[in-house]
């Protein structure tokens, strides 16, 4: 494993909560966060397609109950969140493609 250094810069406060809502939305660390952004920007990334943050406020009850599922099945909360996001529009696509008599249009 790669040895790690400290990186610190002052940037506006407007940024610097953007930067802490997209971490908390991702479920990651700063450290973790940082890190990819700078690879993204040095290395290409994997996904360099503009991005916008989707927060909603659910009871703390259901949010609890996310949490542990996360820890159980070892998920990232963006993950778990996007794939459930993406499988249902998808599911949703192959449905407009059957007609009523389950053939395919």
């Amino acid at each position: 494993m790669e040895t790690k250094k400290n990186l610190c810069a002052m940037i506006p406060e407007s940024l610097h909560s953007r930067v802490r809502q997209e971490q908390e939305a991702l479920g990651k660390t700063l450290s973790e966060l940082i890190e990819q952004i700078l690879i993204e920007h040095y290395e290409g990334g994997r996904n360099m397609e503009p991005t916008k943050t989707l927060a909603v406020q659910i009871s703390e009850d259901l949010f609890n109950r996310l949490k542990e599922y996360l820890h159980r099945h070892k998920l990232k909360q963006k993950t778990f969140i996007v794939e459930l996001i993406e499988n249902a529009l998808d599911e949703e696509e192959v449905n407009e493609d059957v007609d009523a008599n389950g053939k395919t249009v």
